[in-house]
């Protein structure tokens, strides 16, 4: 039996699981743009079980906690992609970049993430491997002013 650490496992019972690498916490209202049937449901099915609910789509119109971006190299413009997730997220909220792995079909490079981020107002932080074909690319969004 793995341990947790003194940390709750989600309710997929696996601990370190995609949305434990997402710093996803119950409780969370999380906003995915860019769904497509590419993305991976294993990533999905982890965050809704660790918040207890469905991610809300573009259109909630209310604040969330988290972003989850499926971007795509045929997607179109990162900058632009970027500053539509900053619609509804909270100051100082993350956005999670999930691109395709370097070497699968539409793979974002790096250096345009890291290109895009501060055009968008945005810090690159961390990356993480949520799954086989998928990373993510921690994004922070400026704090509130007080």
């Amino acid at each position: 039996m793995s341990s947790t650490r003194g940390e709750e496992t989600t309710q997929t019972g696996s601990a370190g699981g995609p949305a434990d690498r997402l710093s996803i916490t119950p409780g969370m209202v999380v906003q995915e743009l860019g769904w497509d049937k590419d993305a991976d449901d294993a990533v999905r099915v982890s965050i809704e079980d660790t918040i207890d609910a469905d991610m809300v789509d573009g259109d909630y119109g209310n604040v969330v906690d988290a972003v989850l971006v499926w971007f795509r190299n045929e997607d179109g413009d990162l900058v632009d992609g970027l500053v539509d997730a900053l619609t509804d997220l909270v100051g100082g909220g993350s956005i999670w970049l999930l691109t395709p792995k370097v070497g699968r079909p539409n793979a974002v490079d790096p250096a345009d993430i890291a290109e895009a981020a501060p055009i968008a107002g945005l810090a690159q932080t961390t990356t993480a491997a949520v799954s086989k074909d998928w990373s993510a690319t921690r994004l922070l969004a400026p704090k509130t002013p007080a």
